[in-house]
């Protein structure tokens, strides 16, 4: 496979700010679409954060705004103290009559709907571009089947043979040799259990995958895990609407679950912190693939429309999250946190997220080359 050459920086910003811009409309107004279902009064609605750049005011008063810094946004209701949604306390003095249309006297149920509606239609979406990429396209499929055992590989050792069918790895279902390829890619070198069935019984087999050093087409070069398998030929079939939205649905859930085991292992020290991709690694690998046209593009912001579902979904106060988490302890105690007691949970979930960020940057300059340029400069 020819290496191709890095798109320019221009290129990468262009593309990242462009994608990043079309997924924050996309999860910052499914909470605007619920909030207005329900009735709350919405005083903004930005993509970006920081000073405005440019902006309009609609005849609703909505505030539509483009800020200058193009990593996020945001749904501001009537009444909130900030873009996080934090209530503004000098609202609790309010008459009943004024509080009408105000989110944060909403029932606790819609604030919640509202609040979930951003990181549910990220899933949605992706859904619905995946499954309208598959009809454009039709699907590429191949049995969990072992066609070839590599030599020397990893299943030769742990005597996987050829023909074998693959029915679970780790006790996950696989029905495709996809499902295989991405329990296995996002595990950490650490034995896995393989169920196959074999002429008519089924067999466990403990398998130990080796990282082999591969490079991509743009050169960039990783340790991954494999297991020596080579996969039956792929067959593109051509799929209708409902068979569209199914392959769409399970690659969906396959890549949640995926994002899931990535985040579990960083938690549980089974993977370094530094394997995660911050800012900087996401831009390039945006540029990289908006470089290889259209259907590339297409397929990942469906992918980092699900990142960015599930991340919110993180019980982090400052995501969504961490809004129904508060939400659910409402529910249980029967009235909210104490003011004091909310601020400091956003502070603390605004500092985890800043410093994380703030790591995974340091990290990405460093995946990217800047260090090793730097150091090369001063030496």
């Amino acid at each position: 496979m020819p290496i191709l050459p890095q798109p320019g920086l221009l290129f990468t910003l262009a593309s990242f700010i462009a994608i990043i811009a079309v997924l924050v409309v996309v999860h910052e107004g499914g909470h605007f679409l619920a909030g207005r279902l329900f009735g709350a009064r919405i005083e903004a609605f930005a993509v970006g954060f920081g000073p405005e750049l440019f902006g309009r005011t609609d005849r609703r008063g909505v505030r539509w705004r483009v800020n200058a810094i193009p990593l996020g946004g945001y749904v501001k209701f009537v009444g909130d103290m900030n873009e996080a949604s934090q209530l503004d306390p000098s609202l609790l003095s309010l008459p009943e009559s004024e509080r009408r249309g105000l989110f944060a006297f909403l029932p606790l149920w819609q604030r919640a709907v509202i609040v979930a509606a951003g990181p549910a239609i990220n899933f949605l979406f992706a859904i619905l571009v995946l499954a309208a990429y598959n009809m454009a396209v039709g699907y590429y499929t191949a049995p969990a089947q072992v066609a070839r055992v590599l030599p020397g590989s990893a299943a030769a050792a742990a005597g996987v043979m050829a023909g074998d069918k693959v029915l679970r790895v780790d006790g996950t279902r696989v029905d495709r040799f996809e499902d295989m390829v991405h329990i296995v890619m996002t595990s950490t070198g650490a034995p896995l259990v393989l169920e196959v069935e074999r002429a008519g019984r089924i067999l466990p087999i403990n398998v130990v995958p080796r990282m082999v050093r591969t490079v991509d087409r743009f050169g960039n070069v990783n340790a991954v895990p494999q297991l020596g398998i080579a996969s039956p030929p792929e067959r593109l079939r051509a799929v209708g609407p409902m068979a569209a939205l199914k392959w769409a649905t399970l690659d969906t859930i396959g890549i949640t679950q995926a994002i899931w085991r990535g985040i579990r292992q960083v938690v549980l020290g089974e993977r370094a912190l530094a394997d995660m991709g911050g800012p900087v690694q996401t831009a390039k690998i945006a540029g990289e693939q908006a470089s290889l046209g259209l259907a590339a593009v297409v397929r990942f912001i469906a992918f980092f429309s699900i990142n960015i579902g599930f991340i919110n979904l993180l019980p982090i106060p400052m995501l969504d999250g961490g809004h129904l988490l508060l939400y659910g302890i409402e529910a249980v105690r029967r009235r909210p946190l104490a003011d004091a007691v909310q601020q400091w949970a956003f502070m603390s979930g605004f500092a985890a997220l800043m410093s994380l960020m703030l790591v995974l940057t340091w990290y990405d300059m460093g995946k990217v080359g800047l260090w090793s340029r730097l150091a090369g400069l001063l030496g």
